[in-house]
């Protein structure tokens, strides 16, 4: 995955709001491009407005490919970056797939099509029946990969990469109607932000199901972003590690991309 936004959209956009009951087949990826157009759903307050991260001293001055052409360049150093983890990303259109994730989190669900991985194996893990239906504890064994991926990008190296593609995020992030003014990485600060408020919740996690889909049993959680439902439904071991991570890159983004 790439970056920053990588690992944000990364390993939290896996599935979205509730999970159907059935097993569903996994999701081939679209080989025309993503469309532009704005989906997202979450209103946040951005932080204070932070300079994107400086390119690293080899790559000032490069000048970058179109945001059309970028799946190459891009998909290259990403590539190179996720080694025996690559499987997990979708290369076409990244850029792209990773801003409209990113934007997205904070809202009321995630549009699959333009997701930057590959889905989670397996159905929705489910235990006990009726009012005792809960989210099986095994389920978050179906986050774990994901989960060793975040952990095993040096979050030096991933925002680097981000900072050496920022123009081509700025441009996928205008590209959904936002103004040049409207800086992509004051949005990733604050969707990091976001998800690090997550609610940790010990115990089981109550589940309903009035239909097809499961939904949470309490209202205040099922009223959550799609964003913090997966930090739920990940898992709370899962979910730790994975926002020590997002602490990390929250760190080096507000240093300006430099360890402190």
């Amino acid at each position: 995955m790439v970056l920053a936004a990588a690992v944000v959209a990364g390993y939290l956009w896996l599935r979205q709001g509730a999970e159907p009951a059935v097993q569903q087949p996994l999701a081939v990826a679209p080989a025309m491009p993503v469309e532009p157009g704005n989906v997202a759903g979450g209103v946040i307050e951005p932080p204070v407005s932070l300079p994107p991260p400086e390119p690293p001293v080899e790559f000032a001055g490069e000048v970058l490919p179109e945001l059309d052409d970028s799946d190459a360049a891009f998909g290259e150093a990403v590539s190179g970056l996720l080694g025996e983890h690559g499987g997990l990303v979708v290369i076409n259109h990244l850029v792209r797939r990773i801003v409209v994730a990113v934007d997205n989190l904070p809202g009321e669900s995630l549009p699959q099509a333009r997701s930057p991985l590959r889905p989670p194996e397996g159905s929705f893990r489910v235990a006990g029946e009726g009012a005792e239906m809960s989210i099986a504890a095994d389920n978050a064994a179906r986050y774990t990969r994901y989960v060793r991926l975040a952990e095993a990008l040096p979050a030096e190296r991933v925002v680097a990469l981000y900072a050496r593609f920022y123009p081509l995020f700025q441009a996928a992030y205008e590209e959904l109607g936002y103004g040049p003014a409207a800086q992509f990485n004051d949005r990733l600060v604050a969707v990091i932000d976001h998800l690090l408020a997550a609610p940790e919740i010990s115990g089981p996690v109550a589940l309903v199901q009035p239909k097809v889909r499961y939904l949470f049993a309490d209202a205040r959680l099922e009223g959550l972003s799609a964003g913090q439902k997966v930090m739920i439904r990940m898992g709370t071991d899962n979910a730790t590690r994975v926002k020590a991570r997002l602490r990390e890159i929250r760190a080096l983004l507000a240093a300006g991309g430099r360890p402190g």
